[in-house]
């Protein structure tokens, strides 16, 4: 990991990254306006071949969260067995972020569904639309404002029996 994190203080501002280590976890925090250069960089510079996950956290009400959403990229090079965490913010009102399926085809089904958990917008994604939710649901089931038993909408979709999958 010492010569990833030396590449990157290498190629990119310092003061744009943020490392850390917590159990064998190493993570890097970047802007959301220099998150695609960095996944770019990590790609070809660095060997990271293998996008494993995307995923968010919604910090609303988590004590001292400077920022809303949180959005991590797990990133392994397969040659060094090497894993990386890049994580960036996002606010509301303006939650797009370019799409990393340019870098990697399999990022597709990843940022569908976290578009569809908890509404950020992939820009130039191919295909973005809800992957696990119908079309006319029109809330975010991961977002912390989300009520645990939902807004009333389960009324609104047709129900499937077992006769009909």
């Amino acid at each position: 990991m010492a010569d990833t994190q030396e590449q990157l203080l290498a190629n990119f501002d310092k003061a744009l990254l943020r490392f850390s280590t917590f159990r064998d976890n190493h993570r890097v925090v970047v802007s959301p306006e220099t998150v695609t250069k960095l996944l770019s960089f990590l790609k070809q510079s660095c060997d990271f071949d293998l996008l494993i996950d995307i995923t968010a956290v919604d910090y609303l009400h988590y004590p001292k969260a400077e920022h809303r959403f949180g959005l991590i990229y797990n990133l392994i090079c397969t040659d060094r067995e090497e894993r990386l965490f890049v994580k960036t913010w996002l606010d509301e009102p303006d939650l797009t972020i370019p799409s990393a399926v340019p870098l990697w085809t399999g990022a597709n089904w990843m940022e569908r569904e976290v578009f569809d958990m908890f509404g950020i917008v992939f820009e130039d994604h191919p295909d973005l639309r809800r992957i696990l939710l119908p079309d006319a649901f029109s809330a975010y089931p991961l977002r912390k404002d989300y009520p645990l038993r939902g807004r009333g909408e389960r009324h609104n979709f047709q129900r499937i029996t077992r006769a009909e999958s």
